[in-house]
């Protein structure tokens, strides 16, 4: 095994790379539930966003018109599960199942003619002698836009949440929404928003993988992505900058075990491949175990339907 193959810097920043999809989509996931509102989804979402977005990308040749194509079509595909679960009054649970099996079914049918197509390049963001400084550059600044919108979103969303208006009704929405509605908010408006935030988010999120990270498309390039951007919500405690560690934790860890491949490291390819998801249900459950009040950090009205005549 030779570790010296292994740059440090260069691990580092691509952590970062390899973060942003799960937290942009976490990041979406995270305002949903603060609306009280449970969307299993997520995969279907980021799945329709990386072929919108890489659809759109390529028959426009603008990456960004691509990142705007997949926040429309993961917005999309929220609004479908908006309908059923607050107009409708489906269950959560099974529309969110439901939600990312049609996901990955019309993905796949939309980017039939997409196999083996190249997309418009997303160039790096120029931050002149900032990328220069030696270790400091390659690791901060030599990323492109997206990884720091990623960044700035972590901090948008906290201080939406912490100091806003708007971020206290909505909490007070997923805390008690009979009571937000006593008071005169619309409830069912504001889940609905709060749903297609999240599936725009989670669009973004599936079109940095078909557009920067492959950059190709692949049918179910997102990979169980969505799964643990759900499951870093909990990780996190519904708070953003604890978001942010998740993400960054499982990106860091799958990073880390193709530099331990090209080490030739004496393990099993297979046990490398899965060791980030399982590493990731340990550290779930350590950290479920130590914070015995956990569940308390969950918006009470978490998955539960709200009817105003009720």
């Amino acid at each position: 095994m030779d570790l010296s193959v292994i740059n440090p810097a260069l691990l580092i920043a691509s952590l970062m790379v390899a973060s942003t999809p799960i937290l942009l989509a976490a990041l979406g996931e995270l305002i949903c539930e603060k609306s009280g509102v449970l969307n299993l989804g997520v995969e279907g979402m980021m799945i329709t966003g990386a072929i919108c977005g890489f659809a759109v990308a390529v028959e426009t040749g603008s990456p960004l018109l691509g990142f705007l194509g997949a926040a429309l079509g993961g917005a999309v595909l929220a609004l479908l599960f908006a309908v059923l679960t607050q107009v409708l009054l489906a269950n959560q649970v099974a529309s969110g199942l439901a939600l990312t099996l049609f996901g990955l079914g019309i993905s796949a049918l939309i980017g039939q003619g997409y196999r083996g197509v190249k997309p418009p390049p997303t160039g790096r963001i120029d931050l002149g002698p900032l990328s220069d400084i030696p270790v400091l550059g390659r690791v901060l600044f030599s990323h492109d836009w997206v990884v720091y919108f990623g960044l700035a979103l972590v901090v948008a969303i906290w201080a939406f949440l912490k100091f806003s208006r708007a971020g206290l009704v909505l909490r007070a929405v997923g805390e008690s929404a009979e009571a937000a509605h006593a008071l005169g908010y619309k409830v069912v408006r504001i889940r609905i928003a709060a749903i297609l935030f999240g599936g725009a988010c989670s669009g973004l999120g599936g079109a940095y993988l078909s557009l920067i990270r492959v950059p190709q498309w692949t049918d179910g390039m997102t990979a169980g992505a969505g799964w643990i951007a759900l499951a870093i919500v909990v990780f996190g405690s519904w708070r953003p900058g604890r978001v942010l560690v998740g993400a960054y934790l499982f990106g860091g860890l799958t990073v880390l075990q193709l530099n331990l491949q090209a080490a030739q490291l004496p393990v099993p390819v297979e046990v490398l491949s899965m060791s980030p998801f399982v590493l990731t249900i340990v550290v779930l459950v350590i950290i479920s175990a130590r914070r015995r009040g956990a569940s308390g950090a969950a918006p009470a009205m978490l998955g539960r339907i709200f009817h105003a005549s009720s």
